[in-house]
């Protein structure tokens, strides 16, 4: 693996995630209490042996900047050839933004040049799984492809959204259609669709043949997806690889958390009895900042009637330095430091870091970001036009989500007593 350079893409605005991006890249939103999603791509790399890594930034970069600084750093050994560099961008091209994932690669191919690698794995920094990347690497040799496919099985719904490969028995790429409303399915089961999961592995001087050529074209998109790939496939050795899931269940487990509903619905996977996303697999950990913080604290356990006043999480992920103190969780993530205060009750909900719920609140499927302040005897989540009329975002189905920074000061008539 030390012939593998490995470039992840972690630029994306995340504007359908708003507002947890308003000032955070979508690679560095909060994910199941101690994480970050950015967090799993790096995780699977180091289980991979794949120890060269660039991070592309762009947008609203200095959380991930500082998540990087804090968690990652110590992993790499620089005098051993290994590193993670996060890359801003440089603009040695033009003086626009990146304008497509090729393109963010092109404007650093010097750096990628640099260290001379045989193959570039490049990847996305927005995905929640569990992958060994080394397989589809050795596969990528040993078939002398010019470029190999990570694919995954979606049902013909799923297929619209995503890039769809065609293949042959031998894994060869025979076509592609892009985000299709009429996808083709897999020879062997007429209900099975092969989706692009955004993984590839070029042979590098491939790669910079192709971004070169692709940058001369004005009318391109500047995309692996819709460019680069497409492109390839009648002219060059373009292989698929499916998707070996090191959760090692029965469904393979990928989401992409693009959403407010599919980062909460991939967040509440977590708290089942047994989730499809291990997280407790020591064989394949997911590894994190692990702030210097007590452990989790319940207090007040009284019995008796409507005023009863316990301290209990039930079905739920509480992280270190969080306190229930007299209040009721259920079907939760409490981030690092939360406080629950007596009273309260707390249903479905994502709490991020130093969330502090007051007195007496209620709050059901509500998202709250950073450092937010409940005010006593304040309910959320119950009626979504009064949650809409605080200013808060609510979603299709009732979601809540309160921005980081809000200030929670509601009138009398506001306020549930």
């Amino acid at each position: 693996m030390r012939e593998t350079l490995t470039v992840i893409l972690a630029g994306g605005r995340g504007s359908r995630l708003e507002p947890l991006t308003r000032d955070r890249a979508k690679p560095a939103v909060p994910f199941g209490g101690l994480y970050r999603i950015v967090d799993f791509v790096l995780s699977n790399c180091l289980n991979s042996g794949m120890r060269k890594i660039l991070l592309l930034t762009q947008y609203k970069a200095q959380s991930l900047d500082r998540h990087i600084n804090l968690a990652w750093r110590n992993y790499f050994c620089r005098e051993l050839g290994e590193f993670i560099d996060v890359v801003p961008p440089q603009q040695r091209f033009a003086d626009n933004w990146y304008q497509g994932t090729a393109d963010a690669v092109y404007q650093n191919i010097y750096a990628i040049e640099r260290e001379k690698p045989r193959d570039v794995v490049i990847l996305g920094g927005d995905h929640i799984y569990k992958m060994n990347y080394q397989p589809m690497i050795e596969f990528h040799r040993k078939m002398d492809a010019d470029i190999t496919i990570g694919t995954l099985r979606v049902s013909r719904e799923e297929a619209k959204q995503f890039g769809v490969i065609q293949a042959d028995v031998d894994h060869r790429v025979v076509g592609f259609q892009e985000k299709p409303e009429n996808p083709i399915s897999t020879p062997e089961d007429p209900d099975a669709y092969m989706a692009s999961m955004g993984i590839y592995v070029f042979n590098a001087r491939f790669l910079y043949e192709q971004l070169c050529d692709d940058a001369t074209f004005e009318d391109s998109d500047h995309d692996f997806g819709k460019n680069i790939i497409p492109d390839a496939i009648n002219k060059y050795k373009v292989f698929s690889f499916p998707f070996m899931d090191e959760n090692r269940k029965g469904d393979a487990y990928w989401r992409d958390v693009g959403t407010i509903e599919a980062y909460f619905e991939a967040t509440m996977d977590l708290i089942d009895v047994d989730p499809q996303l291990n997280l407790y697999d020591n064989q394949w950990p997911i590894r994190a900042h692990q702030p210097m913080l007590p452990p989790p604290k319940f207090v007040f356990g009284s019995e008796g009637g409507p005023t009863t006043r316990r301290g209990e999480a039930l079905d739920s992920i509480v992280c270190q330095g969080a306190i229930v103190s007299g209040g009721s969780v259920a079907r939760s993530v409490l981030g690092p430091n939360v406080r629950i205060n007596s009273y309260a009750t707390v249903e479905d909900c994502i709490l991020f870091d130093e969330v502090e719920v007051g007195r007496r609140c209620r709050l059901r499927r509500v998202i709250v970001d950073k450092g937010v302040r409940i005010p006593p005897e304040t309910e959320i989540g119950y009626d979504p036009d009064a949650d809409r009329a605080r200013g808060f975002t609510v979603t299709e189905s009732g979601l809540v989500v309160i921005a980081r920074g809000e200030e929670l000061s509601f009138s009398p008539d506001q306020i549930i007593a």
